[in-house]
């Protein structure tokens, strides 16, 4: 049985979204990449992985503006999350910061941007 590295932790990709990188894992033994780390590759089962530097470009696929926000933002609302498709094929979520909410539009282009606040990092996109 071939020894696997250790398993990326989500800590660990908060750690760097918080410094500015957006990092996923590839599986090493059929290519598929995932964001964020997780122990088995949904294509082929392995539980290999290694990490890959992502353009952090990306288009808006979906998204919705808060209005009531659960209990911990409140005071951020109204706020804009997006379901966001980077160049490389993996999707996630994050906040959209810095377009106007009358401006967002599907398709739109978005570019990867640290976000967080109070102790917490964060994803989010602003223009592309």
């Amino acid at each position: 049985m071939p020894e696997t590295a250790p398993l990326p932790s989500s800590a660990r990709f908060f750690e760097g979204v918080k410094d500015g990188v957006l990092t996923a894992i590839r599986c090493t033994r059929c290519g598929t990449l995932a964001i964020p780390p997780k122990e088995f590759c949904s294509t082929c089962h392995g539980r290999a992985w290694e990490a890959r530097p992502l353009s952090g470009e990306g288009h808006v696929t979906s998204f919705t503006v808060i209005r009531v926000a659960p209990r911990a933002f409140t005071g951020e609302v109204p706020y804009a999350i997006a379901h966001v498709t980077l160049e490389e094929g993996v999707a996630l979520l994050g906040r959209l910061v810095d377009i106007p909410f009358e401006r967002i539009t599907l398709g739109m282009p978005v570019r990867f941007r640290p976000g967080g606040g109070r102790n917490r990092s964060s994803l989010a996109f602003g223009p592309g």
